[in-house]
């Protein structure tokens, strides 16, 4: 079998890079698993879920994982306005890796 070499890797261009740069930070892939577990969410309930983020940064996380199109964000014309937040079909395909990052995680916790 021969060896690849390092030198003429291009990590940018792999599977691998592409999906962390779609769930990397510190709120995306915990609000994805909120959305896996406890869907649909509104606004309010995901920030008591994450407890201590700023507004403007899960608004922000949130606008980035709609442009990606890994979740859906569903506007109920009424007053006061009603928003409520699943997962896209894109965004449940990606829940079989973090699923298995749980496992991963279950399984090897020492506490």
């Amino acid at each position: 079998m021969q060896k690849k070499l390092i030198e003429n890797a291009d990590f940018s261009k792999t599977g691998y890079s592409y999906t962390l740069s779609l769930i990397s930070g510190k709120y995306k892939p915990v609000i994805l698993y909120c959305l896996m577990e406890y869907e649909p969410v509104r606004f309010n309930e995901m920030q008591r879920y994450l407890k201590k983020v700023a507004d403007k940064t899960l608004s922000q996380n949130l606008k980035e994982l709609e442009a990606d199109h890994l979740i859906v964000r569903t506007v109920y014309p009424q007053i006061p306005p009603k928003v409520e937040y699943t997962l896209s079909e894109r965004g449940r395909s990606l829940m079989t890796v973090l699923d298995k990052l749980c496992d991963w995680g279950n399984e090897n916790r020492t506490c």
